[in-house]
């Protein structure tokens, strides 16, 4: 316990996070619908957030998004439901790919994502919001609260 305090504050949580499913808007029959997405996000007690994430992208090349955002739990009957809005650099979509994502210069982009979700104690699910083409499906679970 004495670590986590010099470490982490009341409240704070990290989680992990996998993506195994992405929808595309596109019917191109090559585009990837298996990302592999692993990530790892710290969020403090009033829902600011870090993570990073290493997944491979539409036209399967290595990426990686670091980021800060916010998660707002939505006041309803359910207080799971949140939207979450993150941004930061995202590496990795080259050559031909480039003009995928905004600013992108050598593989090195930004990138601003919107999510909607629903957190069930630890474990949480996401639509995650990919531009104009895609819908990732997202699960996540707090290792440390």
């Amino acid at each position: 316990s004495t670590a986590r305090a010099d470490v982490f504050a009341d409240g704070d949580q990290v989680m992990l996070q996998i993506g195994p499913y992405v929808y595309h808007t596109s019917e191109e029959t090559y585009h990837n619908s298996a990302p592999k997405l692993i990530g790892v996000e710290w969020e403090s007690a009033s829902r600011w957030e870090l993570g990073a994430s290493y997944f491979e992208n539409t036209f399967y090349q290595p990426c990686v998004y670091i980021y800060g955002g916010k998660r707002w739990f939505l006041r309803s009957a359910d207080q799971g439901f949140y939207i979450k809005l993150t941004g930061g650099p995202l590496y990795g979509y080259k050559d031909e790919y480039e003009d995928k994502v905004p600013l992108n210069n050598n593989g090195l982009g930004l990138a601003i994502i919107p999510a909607v979700g629903y957190q069930y104690k630890r474990a949480n699910a996401q639509l995650v919001i990919v531009g104009t083409a895609a819908i990732m499906l997202t699960f996540g679970y707090d290792v440390w609260k």
